[in-house]
């Protein structure tokens, strides 16, 4: 078995407090401490580019990563029989990224879905998206990360995003077929280290981040980052304001047993934004653009709506020896939605949009627990590495609403050619009151089996006993209350070939489960969602392991899917009765291409369709959905003549049209898609001296005007317009 370095997972967690005061201040850096220019096999005659440590914004570190911890194994990526893309701290540099969703095009296969006014990370991957009531497979070291709500992840805090793609419900429950999200937080460095970065940019955008790592003691290591962003952005009366506080702690009790804690505060305050709509045409199309991007149709006196996110981690791992080890970790996270909003309702010929008026009082709380026997063994000869695992976990999500509905006698509208704000804002009445709560146990083990020096099997297998209730506190039936208990097996199965020390020709599949939102008309939760994946794909990997590729081949199966009862009028009540397929290619490039070049590069095509369902059109493709998207980023460093580094580079990335509209079985009309489009950027940085550097970027060069996203026609999420940053990093 090769040796290699064992995940080791910062997962944990404590009891929170709720700070409700704004955090302002400097904050973060992003990035960890990366050493050393990194080269190809075969030495250039040239010298090598001086070596770099730095906390904080990086620079020459790798793109290609070796390992996953979401994976739960020491295994390298290309040895498992599944296709993994890791974006590293670096890669995640050289894009100038600060928030997730601005790094999601550079990986194959992953598409952008409704946002929520601009406040959540909502995403499909493979084509697949999930119900953002109960999470879409996004983790947070391991543990669930986005049960009901969510703030839109900073990145300051975060040493990189795996997307471990593929069914991982035997790992790790309830999730999507199409795969999952792992965010890996920053851990604490035994070198002290700091870096203070500020940033300024178009649309008056203003950004501090502070890093700082280092031991307090031999057996105490602390992190800690901080990050104050405000922006008016591009659309008017739409700025934001968001805050991260994110400590960490690594503490040796013992030689063999090690404590962790991770915790992160985030804050986002912003106007909620459904973005602009599409205009009905006199031939029955929408048409996209007959409002400029930056048109806001809320109302401004609504103010900004504030969401808060805190999570707390802990963690104790004890190695028993130098083969087995144990790790028990738990996550507390409590997230709260506050403010009111302006929403289009309804489109009428003349211009006019009537309007909704909201009020969202949203809280909730997920705690979860962790217990892992994590270890190699051998039988016969034979290598295996195995975790064998417990976990459980508690949510709940207290959703109380207020809303005013337009009528032609009230219809709280605003002109979209020539809108006037400040008309006197109707009082929403009570419209949602009630509380969703879901808990489960479950049971899992993976194993990692060397079978021959040549041939990998991975086995996983989970059983999840899963409960779930809601309790609707306006209902005036005789049981306001529905709740259903349900177990599930899942599963999967894959072999890895290595041929030699550069390619892998990998099988598996595999099952899951996710649980439904939602009720019947008789009061009744839903039926689980199942799912059922195939996937075949090849691995290749340069013998100096600084470069790889991956390309897949995937069919996906999913049926339960929630769709609206078509008995009901109301459109209140739903039936597990849909069916989806996807099947699609991807391919994943990244890498040193050379000692001055580094890559990073993605193509995906992805057909999906409804293959059941009660209300959709059988055949159509899914919300948001891209048949064919594709990215390329490349960046060259050298040293200048007095010895500064540099770097410059640029890429692009392509998104085709897709569906903006769900097709009813009835509609005729033609389907309202959103346009495909191709945006690129510039990125570079000049090392003033070793502690002091100058970074630019450049994103949306062209100033192309485009649309990310979209929940219907009347909410479509336009993309930024050409946005420029500087910023300045000093390490101390």
């Amino acid at each position: 078995m090769p040796s290699v370095r064992v995940p080791r997972s910062t997962a944990a967690a404590s009891p929170f407090f709720r700070p409700r005061a704004t955090v302002g201040a400097a904050l973060l850096a992003l990035g960890p401490a990366w050493s050393g220019a990194q080269t190809t096999g075969a030495p250039e005659p040239e010298a090598q580019l001086p070596s770099v440590t730095v906390v904080g914004r990086s620079s020459s570190g790798a793109y290609h990563a070796a390992g996953a911890e979401g994976a739960r194994t020491e295994a390298p990526l290309r040895e498992l029989p599944q296709s993994v893309r890791v974006l590293t701290r670096q890669a995640v540099d050289d894009l100038g990224a600060t928030r997730l969703d601005e790094v999601l095009d550079h990986v194959g296969g992953i598409s952008r879905q409704n946002n929520i006014g601009g406040f959540v990370d909502n995403i499909a991957i493979r084509g697949l998206p999930g119900d953002e009531s109960t999470g879409l497979g996004v983790l947070l070291n391991g543990f669930g990360g986005n049960r009901g709500l969510n703030v839109s992840r900073d990145l300051a805090a975060v040493e990189r995003v795996e997307f471990l793609k593929g069914p991982a419900a035997a790992l790790y429950g309830s999730s999507e077929p199409g795969g999952v999200l792992n965010i890996v937080s920053k851990a604490p460095r035994w070198q002290a280290g700091h870096a203070l970065e500020t940033y300024f940019g178009t649309q008056n955008l203003r950004r501090v981040a502070l890093d700082s790592t280092g031991p307090l003691s031999d057996t105490l290591a602390y992190r800690l980052n901080l990050a104050h962003e405000q922006r008016d952005g591009f659309r008017d009366h739409v700025g934001s304001k968001r805050q991260v506080v994110a400590p960490a702690l690594t503490w040796k009790v013992a030689p063999l047993t090690t404590v962790r804690y991770v915790g992160e505060f985030l804050q986002q305050q912003s106007p909620f934004d459904r973005g602009v709509p599409a205009v009905r045409q006199a031939d029955g199309r929408f048409r996209l653009g007959a409002v400029p991007r930056s048109r806001f149709l809320g109302e401004p006196a609504d103010g900004d709506v504030a969401l808060r996110d805190q999570t707390h981690q802990w963690s104790v791992e004890h190695e028993w020896n130098a083969d087995w080890r144990t790790r028990v970790a738990t996550s507390a996270r409590h997230t709260d939605l506050e403010g009111a909003s302006s929403e289009a309702r309804l489109l009428q010929s003349d211009g006019l949009m009537r309007r909704q008026r909201r009020e969202r009082d949203w809280e909730q709380q997920d705690l979860g627990l962790q217990a892992e026997l994590l270890g190699r063994w051998q039988v016969a000869g034979q290598a295996h590495e195995s975790v064998f695992g417990v976990e459980t976990y508690r949510f709940r999500f207290e959703e109380v609403q207020r809303r005013f509905n337009p009528t032609a006698g009230n219809p709280y509208a605003i002109d979209i050619y020539n809108p006037v704000y400040g008309q006197a804002q109707p009082v929403p009445l009570p419209f949602t009151d009630r509380v969703q709560r879901r808990h489960g146990r479950a049971l899992y083990a993976q194993d990692v089996w060397t079978v021959a020096p040549q041939w990998r099997v991975m086995l996983g297998l989970r059983l999840d006993d899963a409960g779930q209730s809601t309790h609707d506190r306006r209902s005036t039936a005789a049981v306001p209350h529905a709740a259903q208990r349900s177990q599930a097996w899942s599963h999967r199965a894959g072999v890895s070939w290595l041929p030699d020390a550069n390619w892998t020709v990998y099988a598996n599949t595999g099952r899951s489960f996710r649980p439904n939102d939602g009720t019947s008309q008789q009061g009744q939760m839903l039926t689980p969602e199942r799912g059922t994946a195939y996937e075949l794909g090849t691995k290749w990997e340069r013998s100096d392991r600084k470069l790889g590729a991956t390309a897949a081949l995937f069919d996906i199966r999913k049926r339960n899917v929630k769709t609206a009862d078509p008995t009901d009028t109301s459109g209140s009540f739903f039936v597990s009765a849909g069916e989806v397929r996807s099947r699609g290619a991807e391919l994943d490039v990244s890498g040193q291409l050379s000692r001055h070049w580094r890559v990073s590069g993605a193509l995906a095509y992805n057909e999906v369709e409804v293959t059941r369902d009660n209300l959709l059109k059988v055949g159509e493709t899914l919300l948001n959905v891209p048949r064919l998207t594709g990215s390329v980023l490349a960046v060259f460093e050298g040293v200048m003549s007095g010895g500064q580094r540099y770097s410059l580079g640029g890429g692009f990335t392509h998104v085709s049209d897709r569906l903006g509209k769900a097709r009813t079985q009835t509609d005729t009309a033609p389907a309202f898609r959103l346009p495909s489009y191709t945006v690129a950027k510039v990125v570079g940085h000049v090392q003033l001296t070793p502690n002091v550097k100058l970074t630019l970027d450049i994103d949306n060069v062209f100033d192309k005007t485009y649309y990310t996203s979209s929940y219907s026609d009347l909410w479509v999420t336009p993309g930024s317009p050409r946005a420029v940053t500087v910023g300045a990093q000093v390490r101390f």
